[in-house]
Protein backbone atom coordinates (compact mmCIF):
# COMPACT_ATOMS: atom_id res chain seq x y z
CA UNK A 1 0.00 0.00 0.00
CA UNK A 2 1.47 3.52 -0.81
CA UNK A 3 2.64 5.71 1.65
CA UNK A 4 0.62 9.17 2.23
CA UNK A 5 1.90 12.21 3.75
CA UNK A 6 0.16 15.58 4.38
CA UNK A 7 1.63 18.06 1.89
CA UNK A 8 4.70 20.31 2.38
CA UNK A 9 3.91 23.81 2.91
CA UNK A 10 5.64 24.76 -0.47
CA UNK A 11 3.47 22.17 -2.37
CA UNK A 12 0.32 23.96 -1.63
CA UNK A 13 -0.83 26.63 -3.86
CA UNK A 14 -0.72 29.93 -3.25
CA UNK A 15 -3.19 31.71 -1.03
CA UNK A 16 -6.20 32.92 -3.36
CA UNK A 17 -5.55 36.27 -1.54
CA UNK A 18 -2.28 36.75 -3.27
CA UNK A 19 -3.24 35.19 -6.24
CA UNK A 20 -5.90 37.76 -6.51
CA UNK A 21 -3.75 40.98 -6.12
CA UNK A 22 -0.58 39.63 -7.99
CA UNK A 23 -1.36 41.37 -11.35
CA UNK A 24 -1.17 44.94 -9.25
CA UNK A 25 2.31 44.44 -8.96
CA UNK A 26 4.47 46.16 -11.48
CA UNK A 27 5.32 43.74 -14.47
CA UNK A 28 8.53 42.46 -13.51
CA UNK A 29 8.51 44.19 -9.98
CA UNK A 30 10.64 43.03 -6.95
CA UNK A 31 8.60 41.90 -4.45
CA UNK A 32 9.30 40.97 -0.71
CA UNK A 33 7.92 37.88 0.58
CA UNK A 34 8.01 38.41 4.36
CA UNK A 35 8.38 35.73 6.78
CA UNK A 36 8.24 33.36 3.41
CA UNK A 37 8.69 29.47 5.15
CA UNK A 38 9.01 26.94 2.59
CA UNK A 39 8.73 29.68 -0.16
CA UNK A 40 5.02 28.75 -1.75
CA UNK A 41 4.52 32.72 -2.19
CA UNK A 42 7.94 33.24 -4.22
CA UNK A 43 8.11 30.57 -6.18
CA UNK A 44 4.13 31.54 -6.96
CA UNK A 45 5.44 35.23 -7.94
CA UNK A 46 8.75 33.98 -9.67
CA UNK A 47 7.00 32.04 -11.82
CA UNK A 48 5.05 34.93 -12.69
CA UNK A 49 8.05 37.05 -13.50
CA UNK A 50 8.69 38.96 -10.51
CA UNK A 51 12.14 39.12 -8.89
CA UNK A 52 11.34 37.89 -5.25
CA UNK A 53 13.56 38.37 -1.80
CA UNK A 54 12.27 36.33 0.53
CA UNK A 55 13.07 36.34 3.97
CA UNK A 56 12.41 34.06 6.74
CA UNK A 57 14.28 33.51 10.15
CA UNK A 58 15.11 30.16 9.40
CA UNK A 59 16.30 29.70 5.30
CA UNK A 60 16.61 26.33 5.79
CA UNK A 61 12.90 26.10 5.36
CA UNK A 62 13.72 27.13 1.66
CA UNK A 63 16.74 25.48 0.76
CA UNK A 64 16.21 25.31 -3.13
CA UNK A 65 15.03 28.74 -4.49
CA UNK A 66 13.92 28.93 -8.13
CA UNK A 67 15.66 31.21 -10.85
CA UNK A 68 14.56 34.82 -9.78
CA UNK A 69 14.23 34.20 -5.99
CA UNK A 70 16.80 35.19 -3.32
CA UNK A 71 16.30 33.49 -0.23
CA UNK A 72 17.77 35.70 2.95
CA UNK A 73 17.75 34.50 6.36
CA UNK A 74 16.92 37.33 8.68
CA UNK A 75 15.20 37.28 12.64
CA UNK A 76 12.95 40.07 12.19
CA UNK A 77 11.69 40.20 15.55
CA UNK A 78 14.77 40.57 17.67
CA UNK A 79 17.38 41.63 14.92
CA UNK A 80 17.57 44.45 12.72
CA UNK A 81 15.24 45.78 9.68
CA UNK A 82 17.07 43.66 6.62
CA UNK A 83 16.32 46.92 4.25
CA UNK A 84 16.76 50.15 5.57
CA UNK A 85 15.73 52.65 3.35
CA UNK A 86 14.85 50.07 0.52
CA UNK A 87 11.38 49.90 -1.14
CA UNK A 88 9.32 46.76 -2.79
CA UNK A 89 7.12 46.89 -5.80
CA UNK A 90 4.80 44.47 -3.36
CA UNK A 91 5.45 43.12 0.12
CA UNK A 92 3.15 39.44 0.16
CA UNK A 93 3.21 38.45 3.98
CA UNK A 94 0.65 35.83 5.08
CA UNK A 95 0.32 33.71 8.39
CA UNK A 96 2.80 36.02 10.08
CA UNK A 97 2.80 38.97 12.49
CA UNK A 98 4.94 41.04 14.08
CA UNK A 99 3.08 44.29 14.93
CA UNK A 100 6.41 46.62 15.48
CA UNK A 101 7.09 45.57 12.07
CA UNK A 102 3.34 46.92 10.38
CA UNK A 103 4.67 50.42 9.85
CA UNK A 104 8.13 49.27 8.53
CA UNK A 105 5.96 47.07 5.87
CA UNK A 106 3.67 50.07 4.88
CA UNK A 107 7.24 52.26 4.52
CA UNK A 108 8.65 49.72 2.24
CA UNK A 109 6.16 49.81 -0.95
CA UNK A 110 6.89 52.01 -3.48
CA UNK A 111 5.02 54.59 -4.97
CA UNK A 112 2.40 52.71 -7.46
CA UNK A 113 3.32 49.82 -5.06
CA UNK A 114 1.40 47.38 -2.94
CA UNK A 115 1.01 45.92 0.60
CA UNK A 116 -0.44 41.91 0.05
CA UNK A 117 -1.24 40.95 3.73
CA UNK A 118 -3.03 38.20 4.89
CA UNK A 119 -3.12 36.56 8.64
CA UNK A 120 -5.23 35.37 11.46
CA UNK A 121 -7.29 37.48 13.11
CA UNK A 122 -9.24 37.35 16.77
CA UNK A 123 -11.66 34.62 16.77
CA UNK A 124 -9.15 32.11 15.31
CA UNK A 125 -8.79 30.71 18.93
CA UNK A 126 -12.53 28.98 18.46
CA UNK A 127 -10.34 27.12 15.55
CA UNK A 128 -7.05 25.97 17.05
CA UNK A 129 -3.62 27.64 17.02
CA UNK A 130 -2.65 30.63 16.65
CA UNK A 131 -5.09 31.18 20.01
CA UNK A 132 -2.48 33.81 21.55
CA UNK A 133 -3.49 37.18 21.15
CA UNK A 134 -0.07 38.17 20.37
CA UNK A 135 -0.67 36.37 17.16
CA UNK A 136 -4.42 37.42 16.63
CA UNK A 137 -5.31 41.19 14.56
CA UNK A 138 -7.92 42.66 16.55
CA UNK A 139 -10.48 44.16 14.57
CA UNK A 140 -9.65 46.66 11.56
CA UNK A 141 -6.02 46.59 12.93
CA UNK A 142 -4.60 46.23 8.97
CA UNK A 143 -6.88 49.24 8.21
CA UNK A 144 -5.52 51.15 11.01
CA UNK A 145 -1.72 50.28 10.29
CA UNK A 146 -2.07 51.59 6.71
CA UNK A 147 -4.06 54.63 7.15
CA UNK A 148 -2.97 57.82 6.44
CA UNK A 149 0.11 55.76 4.15
CA UNK A 150 -1.56 53.88 1.78
CA UNK A 151 -4.83 53.16 -0.06
CA UNK A 152 -7.22 50.37 0.49
CA UNK A 153 -7.90 48.61 -2.37
CA UNK A 154 -9.66 45.59 -0.79
CA UNK A 155 -9.81 44.52 2.84
CA UNK A 156 -11.93 41.32 4.80
CA UNK A 157 -12.50 40.52 8.01
CA UNK A 158 -13.54 36.98 7.79
CA UNK A 159 -13.83 33.09 8.39
CA UNK A 160 -12.76 31.07 5.72
CA UNK A 161 -12.56 27.14 5.09
CA UNK A 162 -9.66 26.65 3.14
CA UNK A 163 -6.97 25.63 3.74
CA UNK A 164 -8.26 25.26 7.07
CA UNK A 165 -11.03 27.05 9.03
CA UNK A 166 -9.59 30.08 10.43
CA UNK A 167 -10.24 33.61 11.85
CA UNK A 168 -8.06 35.93 8.89
CA UNK A 169 -7.80 39.48 7.84
CA UNK A 170 -6.81 40.31 5.02
CA UNK A 171 -5.80 43.61 2.67
CA UNK A 172 -4.41 44.84 -0.42
CA UNK A 173 -3.52 48.60 -0.19
CA UNK A 174 -1.37 50.61 -2.95
CA UNK A 175 0.73 53.55 -2.31
CA UNK A 176 -0.01 56.49 -4.42
CA UNK A 177 1.85 57.09 -7.51
CA UNK A 178 4.39 59.92 -6.89
CA UNK A 179 2.99 63.15 -8.62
Amino acid sequence: MAETRAPHLADLPPSPWVARWAPLIRPGGEVLDLACGSGRHARYLAALGFEVVAVDRDPGLFPEPPAGVTVLGADLETGPWPFPGRCFDAVVVTNYLFRPLLPVLAGSVEPGGVLVYETFARGNERFGKPSNPDFLLAPGELLEAVRGRLRVVAYEDLVVDTPRPAAIQRICARREEAG
